[in-house]
């Protein structure tokens, strides 16, 4: 019964991490259409550090999914190992692309359509082959796993660099390339995962009739987790105010995932109990993620036109076209005259003596 009821949880949460990507997937559009239709009217931009966005009722709905998908996300966290729920953000790069795609105007050529397949497949991988967290079921587990060294360590690199993205790249980077303002959203995000872990734990806690509310872990926590989130809202919205939808949802996939595996790892050691075939499949299935992101963003702007097929393929396509053209004279003959070469130059002499 308790390996039942282990399955049914993570089910529910991997249901949850479905419909948490599909609804951040969509937010993306619709936050990348308000903000186009801003530059369209002339109004001050977000890349700029203008905040027009929020006199738009198509940036509020984005942000609503957004909403949905988080609060989604938060559940799946709580009923699912980090590890588990994470690479399912993938499917959000999938439908933000044909999204992009059908309303923006964004094309997406072969290379990015084989770059969601294998982005999708990875995860698959990933979800199937995922380490198992430690046990945390109580607020007192989760201080004691937040005061480790290591974490310490890590929360303190993520918000040293975050700051130094934000006050040092920002002004000289920012516009030019899509990695300063995503690696903020990656890093900070990373940390509101280890916040919505420890939340879920303290509405557990909640709703069993324990005391939570007189918890101050609990309220730090919150107060971490709005802090997390509206630095990530507004880093988000200015990459997607300069570059594209369809670039920023694979890359901000790709080190957000990155950054909550090394978080994760560190704080609930979820890596010390794998077997290697585990471990093995993990970072292949990661990687075929990585992969896949790759040509869904290097290629975004190359057409796919014969020339990029094989050399073998375009030899077997000018011999196919050969015997075509063959076939064709072979049959024009059958139309032409009876007589074989040799009677018809017979033929031609004679009339010539004969003249």
């Amino acid at each position: 019964h308790g390996g039942r009821g282990s399955a049914a949880r993570v089910g529910r949460g991997l249901g949850l991490a479905l419909a948490s990507s599909a609804f951040t997937g969509a937010s993306f559009v619709l936050e990348k259409r308000a903000l186009l239709r801003l530059c369209r009217c002339g109004r001050a931009r977000a890349g700029q550090g203008g905040h027009a966005y929020l006199q738009e009722w198509l940036w509020w709905a984005g942000l609503l999914c957004m909403g949905v998908g988080e609060a989604a996300n938060f559940a799946a966290y709580a009923f699912a190992p980090a590890m588990l729920v994470t690479p399912l953000g993938a499917l959000s790069v999938l439908v933000s692309a044909v999204l992009s795609s059908t309303f923006l105007n964004e094309q997406l050529n072969v290379h990015g359509k084989i770059g969601c397949i294998l982005s999708v497949l990875g995860s698959t991988v990933m979800v199937i082959h995922a380490p198992q967290e430690e046990e945390v079921s109580s607020l007192e587990s989760m201080a004691e796993k937040l005061k480790d060294p290591g974490f310490i360590g890590f929360a303190v690199c993520v918000l040293v660099s975050s700051f130094l993205l934000i006050v040092v790249a920002g002004p000289h980077y920012g516009q030019s390339s899509i990695l300063v303002y995503v690696l903020v959203c990656s890093a900070i995000g990373s940390l509101s995962v280890s916040c919505v872990k420890g939340l879920g734990i303290a509405l557990k806690e909640l709703f069993s009739g324990k005391p939570v509310l007189k918890e101050p872990l609990g309220w730090v926590l919150l107060v971490c987790l709005v802090i997390c989130i509206s630095i990530q809202i507004n880093y988000l919205n200015k990459a997607l105010d300069v570059f594209n939808a369809s670039l920023v949802t694979p890359v901000y996939y790709v080190l957000f995932t990155t950054a909550v595996m090394v978080c994760s790892a560190i704080l609930f050691k979820e890596w010390q109990h794998m077997v290697l075939d585990n471990i093995i499949s993990t970072i292949s299935g990661f990687l075929s993620t990585v992969s896949g992101i790759f040509l869904l963003y290097a290629f975004r702007d190359v057409p796919f036109t014969p020339n990029l097929v094989p050399l073998f393929l375009q030899r077997g396509r000018a011999d196919l076209n050969t015997s075509w053209r063959s076939a064709d004279r072979h049959q024009s003959c059958q139309h032409g005259p009876l007589l074989p070469l040799e009677d018809k130059g017979s033929q031609s002499t004679e009339e010539g003596e004969s003249v």
